[in-house]
């Protein structure tokens, strides 16, 4: 397999609404991981609580960067992520709204 030069990982906050429940984690393919997500592929946490709206996104080149990122934002206080949530997305709303053709077959 060919080295790549750039590689895309991205640590993201999920919600089930406004002040809802609240999902961080990291992907390495964000737009097939959202789908997931929002067909309720997998069985746990987001499943069980509706967890699908995505209200906070980082981009990371290197995996071991994210994935420190994801697991130091997992160890924050509830009211830290919804200050940062709120920083650049005050209203919450779901960032693949912005994402042309993304889910283009949701119902």
């Amino acid at each position: 397999m060919p080295r790549r030069d750039y590689h895309c990982y991205n640590v993201y906050i999920l919600a089930s609404k406004k002040n809802g429940t609240i999902y961080v984690g990291m992907s390495g393919g964000i737009d097939n991981r959202m789908e997931q997500h929002k067909l309720e592929i997998f069985e746990g946490f987001t499943k069980r609580y509706n967890v699908k709206m995505l209200v906070y996104l980082e981009e990371y080149q290197w995996v071991h960067d994210a994935a420190a990122r994801e697991k130091k934002l997992k160890k924050w206080k509830r009211q830290w992520k919804i200050d940062l949530i709120e920083k650049d997305n005050p209203e919450w709303w779901d960032l693949t709204d912005d994402w042309k053709g993304f889910m283009d077959n949701e119902q």
